[in-house]
């Protein structure tokens, strides 16, 4: 742990001299003419990111991690001054990220899904869930099989599959001794890999709004059986858990849960007092239920609502231009009024413990909260150096040979620029485009297939990054320590992420569904049997 502390000391301080150090540039003050970093556009763009997820795997701690990634794109940024560095770093940054209303719109939804869950618990809903629960779900096999089962159905939203199953399951999985990283693998993998093939959700009309020229709904409909890391990770977790094997970091988080009754494992357990509060005996199973029910409806409305259903637009048309921030935020706004008035008519509730829940349920989300405003700022670094624009030209030039291979490399390139900037849509928005440009009236199978390895390729590097927004949600739905879930996390992703690799390879040669995907599970199942007989089969 010494040597640990000491090495963050040095980063920081290695850090700190780079910027006092090094010479101050002055910069003409010119307003009409752009300022462009020297290093923007370049492969340096992607440092900030890498050395924040890189630290925080070697030190387990985000917040200092992510702060030191966003200082050295801000040093990137500015040409090693100082006055520049910390105007960037704050004014652009932070504030920036903080005033921009999408981002506010999460973190509002963030904050009243933190208080519904702290009035379903005030209520004894959730209490009550766990008492019928034990009556109908007897073993950990089911309680993970319903988890995911629950983690399907909620496809309209990844922040909301996130938070949702997240706060109906813990009760569950913790009778049956299921370890907090384990939850929150089958939370993050119920998240995004179902919503990227689920055609009426926030992440599809986010995929149609990058395919310019083409019909954007339909080809993502065909795409879907070509979205291979998706499929397999659906089928990773219900072999996980049926063939009961676990692998890696997540082997002892979960063999600790089970022989000792531990589900948090490391001395870092910053939600184990969250959930000890005085238990309502007048809670329902209704207490749970309705308010979630009413949540689910209220936000489909919000999200179609924001596409214009109500000014005349079709429900798909809709939903494909909804703004997911606005929709997911007003939605729970209402869901909300609702669900107190409905606690003050059963009488499980007063007004005072309903407005008490309101901090609460803040104070639940801040951890989330900050990590991810900290991870929406080293976007804005990332951005301002032109990762973007350096990855979209390394493509290009890409492109020209090894058309049978290109799905397989387009794969990669999603997952290193998901996992390097934290985000699926942006990583859409790079490399959609060029993939449609690259195919459009040539060939269109192999554009739907390029175009299922950038949703993929994003999806696994959005699934497998400690800084990006799902996974943030998901260690905030299980009450899992974040690093932990990252870690427990990474070698399941990797392996599905591996098979999908080759099952495109196959893929670009076949070009047909009807083989590849076939492939992929035959791979995905026989691995899972490889690893049960390395590793034994769970007790």
């Amino acid at each position: 742990m010494n040597n640990m502390k000491r090495k963050i000391a040095w980063t920081i301080s290695a850090i700190a001299l780079m910027v006092m150090c090094c010479p101050v540039i002055a910069f003409a003050a010119d307003g009409a003419e752009e300022y462009v970093p020297n290093m923007y556009a370049s492969f340096w763009a992607l440092i900030p990111p890498v050395v924040a997820i890189a630290l925080a795997l070697i030190t387990k701690e985000v917040y200092s991690s992510l702060f030191i990634g966003i200082v050295i794109g801000g040093v990137f940024y500015s040409n090693f001054t100082f006055e520049k560095t910390v105007t960037h770093v704050v004014q652009d940054g932070f504030v920036g990220v903080l005033a921009d209303s999408y981002n506010m719109g999460i973190l509002i939804f963030l904050v009243i899904l933190g208080t519904i869950v702290c009035l379903m618990n005030r209520a004894g809903g959730s209490a009550a869930f766990g008492r019928w629960a034990e009556v109908h779900i007897k073993t950990r096999v089911g309680a993970q099989i319903a988890t995911i089962i629950l983690g399907i159905l909620i496809f309209i939203d990844d922040y909301f599959n996130c938070l949702t199953v997240g706060s109906v399951m813990r009760p569950v999985t913790d009778r049956h001794n299921v370890s907090r990283a384990k939850l929150s693998y089958l939370i993050d993998a119920t998240a995004a890999p179902v919503c990227i093939i689920a055609p009426i959700s926030s992440w599809a009309a986010a995929v149609t709004g990058f395919v310019e020229g083409e019909d954007g709904l339909s080809i993502f409909v065909r795409a879907i059986p070509y979205n291979f890391y998706a499929l397999l990770t659906i089928i990773m977790m219900f072999g996980l858990v049926l063939l009961k094997v676990e692998y890696g970091p997540m082997k002892v988080h979960e063999d600790n849960a089970v022989k000792n009754g531990d589900i948090y494992t490391t001395p870092d357990r910053p939600y184990e007092n969250a959930s000890k509060e005085i238990v309502n005996q007048k809670g329902r199973v209704i207490d749970l239920v309705f308010p979630i029910v009413v949540l689910i409806i209220c936000c489909i409305i919000g999200m179609i609502w924001s596409g214009g259903f109500f000014e005349g637009d079709d429900f798909i048309t809709a939903f494909s231009n909804s703004d997911a921030s606005v929709g997911l935020a007003v939605g729970s706004f209402f869901a909300l009024i609702i669900s107190i008035v409905f606690y003050l008519v059963r009488r499980v509730l007063n007004f005072a413990d309903c407005m008490s829940c309101l901090p609460e349920g803040f104070k639940a989300m801040v951890p989330a909260i900050l990590i991810l405003t900290m991870a929406w700022t080293l976007k804005a670094m990332t951005d301002s150096l032109g990762a973007a624009e350096f990855v979209a030209n390394a493509m290009q030039h890409a492109a020209g040979g090894l058309m049978s291979l290109l799905p397989a490399i387009i794969f990669l390139v999603g997952c290193f620029l998901a996992f390097a900037t934290g985000t699926s849509w942006g990583t859409f928005g790079i490399l959609i485009p060029i993939v449609v440009a690259v195919f459009q009236g040539t060939n269109e199978t192999m554009m739907i297939i390029s175009i299922s390895a950038c949703m993929a390729g994003a999806v696994c590097g959005d699934h497998c990054s400690p800084i990006s927004d799902t996974t943030i949600m998901a260690s905030a739905g299980a009450q899992c320590n974040h690093v932990n879930h990252v870690s427990t996390q990474l070698p399941y992703a990797i392996t599905v992420a591996a098979i999908s690799f080759v099952t495109y390879v196959v893929a670009g040669f076949v070009r047909t569904a009807f083989i590849a995907l076939p492939v992929g599970i035959v791979l995905t199942i026989g691995t899972l049997l490889v690893l049960r007989k390395i590793y034994g089969k769970e007790e």
